[in-house]
């Protein structure tokens, strides 16, 4: 299989872990974007930088349907829906709700994720080290807060399902978890912190240097937009860029959002939103933050970087080209104020950042990996939503895994040794 011409569109932290294991495994990769690598054009640029192996709750849980009307009817909430969007939406949502009606589904996709999950912070060890960027990820776990146990117990599916995928945590009350994270308000009493978490205090810088380290390695960088997937009998043989035509025996779509687009092209549907995301930064914060932390009220991630405090989260369904909400931001801000004290005094404020993003997502809560069942030489590797970062490695592998079967034994490549059935295009209709 050495020296295949693998084009992969997209350069978030999918692409980039895409591009850099398939040039350690000897083939010639050319890694497509109009934008530069860790741009805040990509998710994986503006996210809270959590790299969890408890991040196996899916968004859709029995019961949430009864919630959906109260959290749209409240601009401040966790989740608002543009209503001019609904009719494009529509259908997703209610494939959302239906992916979360009932407690088998909910946990089959949480063993589906702790498969891409339970093993992510050692992988983000290796893969760090490779791409000379060891000093941005952080290995000192991560802290849920809450008010109080009771809080706490009322999130026991959460940890029910978390227990049942052996991730492991302690609970910590009073001076404890104040000793933890000293800048925390009072009014958080109990929190549960998982030491195996790990997390990344620069995202943006970390895809750049993993895209360097594929470069490193003969992959080349085609700033370009792809317009069209080059087919001849029933197979694709390369791209069509702004920058022309680009001839390749593999193609791996994974450009986020932009993804959709270029499978209509093949006749395969990815029912894909953006879940909206924002986040804004305090550079001049004086928070204490030895490690990251989501708030239970909150449901944001409060990540020391190096620019600064990160307050990233929400979700926003709204159409990809609609305008920002810059009201979501100040929800954000609203909290963390809640959260650490010290950022009701004005100064602490100084120099902030926001910034909006797109979290490609589908309504089963899981990404597509795998090839595309209507077009030889495609394989797809997006729609991570919420996971990008911490799975992308994962990914990364099994991509690599799945062209060398298609090449070595073609016959067996869909049901390979490793398990991506779960994950595969066609348990979507059309």
């Amino acid at each position: 299989m050495n020296g295949l011409r693998i084009g992969i569109v997209g350069a978030g932290v999918v692409g980039a872990c895409c591009a850099l294991r398939l040039s350690q495994a000897g083939h010639q990769v050319t890694l497509i974007d109009p934008e530069p690598p860790g741009g805040p054009h990509a998710p994986s640029h503006g996210n809270g930088g959590w790299i969890s192996p408890a991040s196996v709750i899916p968004m859709s849980t029995p019961g949430l349907w009864r919630k959906i009307p109260g959290y749209l009817l409240d601009p401040l909430g966790p989740l608002t829906l543009r209503w001019t969007s609904l009719p494009g939406l529509l259908p997703w949502l209610l494939a959302f709700l239906r992916a979360g009606s009932t407690l088998a589904r909910v946990r089959a996709t949480s063993i589906a994720l702790h498969e891409l999950l339970h093993d992510a912070p050692e992988r983000h060890r290796v893969l760090a080290a490779e791409a000379e960027a060891s000093e941005l990820i952080h290995h000192n776990g991560l802290l849920y807060a809450y008010p109080d146990r009771a809080a706490m117990e009322a999130d026991a599916l959460s940890w029910q399902l978390r227990r049942e995928r052996g991730v492991q945590w302690e609970v910590l009350e009073g001076d404890a978890l104040r000793a933890k994270v000293p800048s925390l308000s009072p009014r958080y009493q109990c929190g549960a912190w998982v030491p195996d978490g790990a997390w990344c205090a620069n995202p943006g810088e970390y895809v750049h240097r993993l895209v360097r380290a594929a470069e490193r390695l003969g992959a080349q960088r085609l700033v370009a937009q792809v317009h069209q997937l080059h087919l001849e009998g029933g197979r694709c043989t390369g791209v069509d860029t702004s920058q022309g035509r680009l001839w390749l025996d593999r193609v791996v779509i994974a450009a986020g959002i932009g993804s959709p687009r270029l499978a209509r092209q093949l006749g395969d549907a990815l029912p894909m939103a953006s879940e909206r995301g924002y986040h804004v930064v305090l550079p001049q914060a004086s928070v204490h933050l030895p490690l990251p932390v989501m708030p239970s009220d909150g449901r944001m991630a409060n990540t020391p970087t190096t620019q600064g405090l990160r307050l990233a989260g929400q979700v926003e369904l709204a159409h990809p080209d609609a305008p920002p909400n810059w009201t979501r931001a100040e929800v954000l801000l609203a909290h963390a104020k809640n959260t650490y004290p010290v950022l009701q005094q004005p100064e602490q404020l100084q120099g902030m950042t926001r910034w909006m993003g797109h979290r490609p997502s589908t309504p089963d809560g899981l990404p597509v990996i795998g090839p595309s069942p209507r077009c030889d030489g495609v394989w797809y590797a997006c729609g991570h939503g919420h996971v990008g970062l911490a799975s992308a490695p994962r990914t990364a592998d099994w991509i690599e895994q799945g062209l060398q079967a298609s090449v070595s034994a073609p016959a067996q490549a869909p049901h390979a040794a490793y398990d991506i059935e779960r994950f595969r295009r066609d348990r979507f209709s059309g």
